[in-house]
């Protein structure tokens, strides 16, 4: 399965478990791969320290008033960006692909305003990212 049908997937059982509250092995699809467990586990663990980072780079907008759906298109791209080790890949994703994977995901499932907010909240955090990275 390619790598982008796994981040949606994990995108997917992250939006439900977000909606509904059901546990996240519960809407995680059977047969659900390594990349996608670990996608959406980290970034349901790690949702407050995602939603802290979004909520400083998504002028005038918090988290929790993001649509659910562009929220969890946001936080599995973010676990990509900051945490790029934790979804076992061969190669891990540049932080531009996560980025373009995420503009995709909104573009096909969100409404018509979410690719452009959702590139402006990801490329203002890889700016910072890249900005704050110590010099080798």
């Amino acid at each position: 399965m390619r790598r982008s049908e796994q981040r949606r997937q994990a995108v997917f059982a992250l939006y439900q478990h977000d909606l509904t509250g059901r546990p996240l092995g519960h809407t995680l699809p059977a047969g659900a791969s390594l990349m996608t467990r670990a996608l959406a586990h980290a970034a349901a663990d790690r949702a407050p320290e995602l939603d802290e980072v979004i909520d400083r780079h998504a002028h005038g907008w918090s988290a929790q008033r993001i649509q659910p759906l562009e929220r969890s298109i946001l936080r599995v791209a973010l676990i990509e960006i900051l945490h790029p080790d934790v979804a076992p890949a061969d190669t891990p994703i540049p932080p531009e692909g996560a980025i373009e994977e995420a503009v995709e995901s909104a573009k096909t499932f969100c409404g018509a305003d979410a690719p452009a907010f959702v590139n402006g909240v990801l490329a203002a955090v890889l700016r910072e990212v890249r900005e704050n990275a110590p010099i080798p």
